[in-house]
């Protein structure tokens, strides 16, 4: 039978074990769990995806290739019948004249007429290109999560929201599963990550060393680099504020294939009221 006195110096020992263990427990609770984070982040982004064809958007595009002079124009973005319409609205952000504008919306209207009126072949066809380069887009974006190792690193304040800073680095063995992905395999990068929401407030990745894809027939090397920017619309959603993608490639060892660009998007509206308001133009 244990006496009172040998009660307490147990209870004395395991409390004060407690204490030994205390810093250490506190640190592991608040220690964010990236696998979490990344999980969250990714179901973020999939609900954003499946939205976005719902909005209209301004876009402002400022291209470039092999170092030629930059153009830049504005379209407004509209989805029309399963697939989107770029109506040029400005060039180098100046709005076009009075006989451009009429022109565009002329267009606008003739392609709302021709896509009502297509045969469902047609359409079918239509639909599955656009469907088909958006998922390859997207992709892109899942295949980060699959192809990278995260860690924390540390937390800062970006636009307004408190976000955890993640380290992205090459995961070992992984495989890509098709041309566009296999940039990948030589990329860093760096997330913002919403604390609030697990939204990417901000992605940059690399090219660090060279990667060969086309079966050899081209090289994606240094130099090559692409940075998201994403901003809440509503409670529920982000969608894309800037897209800045500068590629330093070669094709077949020799042709230049460099380009830069620097996209900016605006304004999203929900479709029925946007595109309600261009067929109220005619």
């Amino acid at each position: 039978m244990t006496s009172g006195v040998g009660k307490k110096c147990a209870i004395g020992q395991v409390m004060w074990r407690i204490l030994a263990l205390a810093p250490a427990l506190l640190c592991a609770a608040s220690k964010p769990d990236v696998h979490e984070i990344i999980a969250r982040s990714v179901q973020a982004n999939q609900e954003d995806w499946k939205q976005a064809p719902a909005y209209s958007f301004l876009e402002r595009d400022a291209d470039s290739k092999h170092g030629s002079a930059k153009t830049i124009k504005t379209f407004q973005v509209f989805m029309i019948d399963g697939s989107p319409y770029n109506k040029l609205v400005a060039q180098n952000d100046q709005p076009l004249s009075a006989t451009m504008l009429a022109e565009e919306d002329r267009k606008l209207q003739r392609e709302i007429v021709h896509r009502r009126g297509e045969s469902a072949r047609d359409r079918k066809h239509r639909v599955a290109k656009y469907e088909r380069e958006r998922n390859q887009d997207h992709a892109m974006l899942n295949e980060m999560t699959k192809g990278f190792e995260y860690q924390v690193t540390g937390e800062t304040t970006l636009d307004g929201h408190i976000v955890w800073v993640l380290k992205a680095t090459p995961k070992p063995g992984y495989v890509a599963p098709n041309n566009e992905t296999k940039m990948l395999t030589g990329m860093r990068g760096t997330l913002w990550v919403d604390q609030a929401t697990y939204q990417w407030v901000k992605v940059e990745a690399e090219v660090f060393r060279t990667v060969s894809i086309l079966a050899f027939f081209a090289k994606v090397g240094p130099g090559t680099r692409f940075e998201l920017e994403q901003e809440a619309v509503n409670d529920n959603l982000w969608l894309p504020k800037r897209l800045r993608v500068n590629v330093n490639a070669t094709a077949l060892g020799f042709l230049n294939e460099s380009s830069t660009e620097d996209d900016s998007f605006r304004n999203y509206r929900l479709m029925p009221q946007a595109l309600a308001e261009a067929e109220g133009k005619q």
